[in-house]
């Protein structure tokens, strides 16, 4: 079932959630008024479900030590989001919750990392529908997807960034900017590129990076 109204899929939960005047047109009786009829054992309660996609700036931990990505799952898990899961371990989580805000997902996270690992990590986090249109936006496409990353902000990038960027960029690299993050099809190794030393937070804002083959990754994860 969906909400008519959000789009979310609705399902089975432990926490009520009714929609008064869910009823058609005509007066008909709403979804409220049903299961209000019901004997308790067969009234049905729906939760609305969210999942979202976290990024890890970093999972380096200090010399020699790095990030678990079972251990990343547990602490989302603790924290009461359902169903964890990993791609690759280079810190993206994929998890399901009961739509509390972005910026309060991020604070619960950073706060869990902090106390979990000893160390302080940006991570940002995306409700499904925003890294779909993500992906769907990716302006270059066509690239090779180790080739080509995006830069995932925390607060959308003002376009004159391009000008900064542009003194450091070869002749074969793309950048542009969509839904206020940044795309750079670097046409072969990132590694060697000018651009990254100035892909950093202290220079665009709280960020990370991840290629194409990552990006269409956790967009398959989410499901259709």
């Amino acid at each position: 079932m969906d909400d008519a109204v959000s789009g979310r899929p609705l399902r089975p939960g432990g926490n009520e959630w009714l929609r008064s005047g869910a009823g058609t047109a005509g007066g008909a009786t709403s979804l409220v008024d049903t299961v209000a009829v019901l004997p308790p054992r067969q009234q049905i309660y729906l939760v609305a479900v969210a999942v979202y996609v976290a990024l890890l700036h970093s999972i380096v931990l200090g010399a020699g030590r790095r990030v678990v990505m079972s251990e990343l799952r547990a602490m989302a898990a603790d924290l009461g989001f359902r169903n964890p899961q990993t791609l690759v371990a280079t810190g993206n989580l994929v998890f399901e919750g009961d739509n509390p805000s972005i910026p309060d997902i991020e604070n619960m996270l950073e706060t869990a990392f902090s106390a979990s690992f000893g160390k302080s990590v940006d991570i940002i986090v995306r409700e499904a529908g925003a890294w779909r249109r993500l992906a769907t936006n990716n302006p270059f496409a066509d690239g090779i997807g180790s080739d080509v990353v995006v830069r995932v902000m925390r607060t959308p990038l003002d376009p004159s960034v391009l000008d900064m960027l542009s003194d450091r960029r070869s002749g074969s690299e793309r950048i542009a900017i969509v839904g206020g993050d940044l795309w750079v099809n670097f046409g072969g190794k990132p590694s060697l590129s000018r651009l990254l030393s100035v892909l950093t937070t202290k220079r665009l804002g709280v960020g990370t990076l991840r290629n194409w083959n990552t990006v269409r990754g956790l967009d398959q994860m989410l499901g259709p």
